[in-house]
């Protein structure tokens, strides 16, 4: 598996159709494996948080969710053909789990949102069986009892729609007690799975504007966004002091 390193966090170069086959097959195998989108936010985060950032680079797979990361994974000779988004992968792995008879579990979003979500998808793919859902209203003196709770559920596939950084942190923390196989970070795509929430259009999203879209609908976002232009500058001294690392190292 081809990966590399953006601003010290790791990404592979896996696209979605791999990265549904080897979460798959952790889910099946019950191996507790840990998997992140990784985005502009989350490495600029990482910057100023050790402990976040060492979660990101210890999980099994950290795939491309934003344009941003994907343009600079392309200028550094990734084989990345486009992004890997929260909605798009839980659309295959729920596919993938109806297929193969794989119980999934889904945590986060406001009252309600998980479980429509989880009814939607269940007539989207027939046969997925949802083993449980729980919104991600709660107190982190809980967190002990809900991984009980999923793993007493039989689920082997969890998505946590907490919002980044909490749901990479609570999964690092808790997801050998859940029990489950797979667990992954969906940020806030339950939210766009229920209806609640529309996704841009496609023509929109293929010139990666997305976040632009976003920021338009969702104008609270702003802070958040942001990240991108700080991004952008991280990126550009590290370009800059790369000739002299290498330099450095030859001397």
């Amino acid at each position: 598996m081809e990966s590399l390193s953006i601003l010290g966090c790791r990404l592979d170069a896996v696209d979605a159709d791999a990265a549904t086959e080897r979460i798959m097959g952790w889910a099946q195998a019950g191996t507790g494996a840990q998997v992140v989108t990784l985005g502009t936010e989350m490495i600029v985060y990482a910057q100023h948080d050790e402990r976040f950032r060492g979660v990101l680079n210890a999980c099994a797979l950290s795939l491309c969710d934003t344009i941003g990361v994907l343009s600079v994974a392309r200028r550094r000779g990734a084989a990345l053909a486009d992004r890997v988004t929260g909605v798009e992968l839980v659309e295959k792995l729920c596919a993938a789990a109806a297929r193969e008879g794989v119980p999934v579990y889904f945590l986060g979003g406001a009252e309600g949102v998980a479980a429509d979500a989880a009814a939607i998808l269940e007539v989207r793919y027939p046969g997925l069986r949802v083993a449980g859902t729980r919104c991600g209203y709660f107190a982190e003196g809980e967190s002990d009892r809900i991984a009980a709770a999923i793993a007493e559920s039989g689920a082997k596939l969890l998505f946590v729609g907490l919002g980044s950084p909490r749901q990479e942190l609570w999964l690092a923390e808790h997801l050998g007690a859940s029990g489950v196989g797979a667990g992954l970070g969906v940020g806030g795509s339950f939210d766009v799975l229920s209806g609640r929430l529309r996704r841009a259009p496609r023509f929109v999203r293929r010139f990666g504007l997305e976040w632009l879209y976003r920021l338009v609908n969702e104008p609270h976002r702003w802070r958040r966004q942001l990240a991108l232009p700080r991004f952008v500058w991280l990126i550009a001294l590290d370009t800059l002091r790369a000739p002299r690392r290498r330099t450095g190292a030859s001397a």
